[in-house]
């Protein structure tokens, strides 16, 4: 006998799972379409919510339809649900990323293929960016292996970088943030996914209560959502001085692998939560070639940077907001 199709209650909790997923500016760039018949959800990117100034390549964009993915693998891992995974199915149809056929796990003898996911589950929605200062206690080696594996299991490399490099990062990132506040193209396109809350209630962006405070020490570690200007109840904080950062690394720099590294880095993020860490990311470099370019040097290791993340111990962001599941899913018969 066929599989029954999926009850609408599920569907719209496995997507909003998924869409706690973060993504560049909170711009929340996927939608998500079931077809009963066979019980698959296709993702679709949705390039309306490109960035042409920061993002043109739409890397950006693809990594975080990504990170929706891995978090719909891990809520349905959770519910007794095998996620079977096409990356890309369609060459003719670019904004089709992934489908994702959902077929019940026959019994406790046949569990899922990878068990571990469900175990990731309670993560989901304590993952929030932290744009705080983080403390300075050193993340224990035994938890930094656990993070380099699950970005392994996703097939991308993950690696902290050792005191000679983070100030190599360190120096891109302050040339990065600098180059930014200097284009007006690009400052136009940062204010247009920030948010005022004392005039809207935003479903996405940058709400400005999650722009987190100035770094006092002037170092522009943290990207300014701010651009700059006032922004009424923000404070000022001193950064830590040595900030545990990590690269993402793919072997190849194509949309595929842009997939597996925020597939690889929402699973890098929710592992940290669950061993109570925080994170945020300073990105700011890969937004510039040239930049991005000077970080595959052998100094840095091999392979095309996908992502800078920041770890460490210290206050969890806020929740930021998101669509609604209704504006993002469709189901068909």
């Amino acid at each position: 006998m066929p599989a029954q199709p999926l009850d609408e209650t599920t569907l719209k909790a496995l997507v909003a799972d998924a869409i706690a997923a973060p993504s560049m500016h909170n711009a929340q760039p996927w939608r998500f379409r079931y077809r009963s018949a066979d019980r698959s959800l296709a993702l679709r990117a949705e390039f309306d919510r490109e960035m042409p100034e920061a993002d043109p390549s739409t890397r950006g964009l693809h990594v975080g339809c990504g990170a929706a993915l891995l978090n719909l693998r891990v809520s349905a891992c959770h519910r007794g649900l095998d996620a079977v995974t096409t990356l890309l199915p369609v060459p003719a149809d670019p904004s089709l990323v992934a489908t994702v056929r959902l077929d019940e796990c026959r019994g406790r003898s046949a569990p899922s293929a990878d068990a571990s996911l469900a175990a990731l589950y309670p993560a989901i929605r304590r993952r929030h960016t932290s744009r705080y200062p983080f403390d300075d206690r050193v993340i224990p080696d035994d938890v930094r292996a656990l993070l380099h594996e699950a970005a392994g299991r996703e097939g991308v490399a993950f690696g902290f970088l050792p005191p000679d490099r983070l100030e190599r990062v360190l120096a891109l990132i302050r040339d990065a943030e600098g180059l930014d506040l200097r284009d007006p193209a690009r400052e136009a396109e940062q204010r247009y996914w920030t948010r005022d809350t004392r005039a809207e209630a935003p479903v996405d962006g940058v709400p400005d209560y999650a722009f987190g405070p100035t770094d006092a020490s002037g170092r522009a570690m943290n990207r300014d959502f701010a651009s700059g200007d006032d922004v009424p109840g923000r404070g000022h904080a001193l950064f830590e001085d040595r900030p545990q950062l990590a690269l993402l690394r793919t072997v190849r720099d194509r949309p595929a692998d842009w997939l597996c590294a925020g597939q690889a880095l929402e699973r890098v993020l929710l592992t940290a939560v669950l061993h109570g860490l925080v994170s945020s990311f300073a990105t700011q470099p890969l937004e510039w070639p040239e930049l991005r370019h000077l970080m595959r040097g052998p100094a840095l290791g091999k392979g095309h940077p996908q992502m800078i993340v920041r770890l460490g111990y210290g206050p969890e962001g806020p929740l930021t907001p998101r669509r609604p599941v209704t504006e993002v899913l469709t189901i068909e018969p």
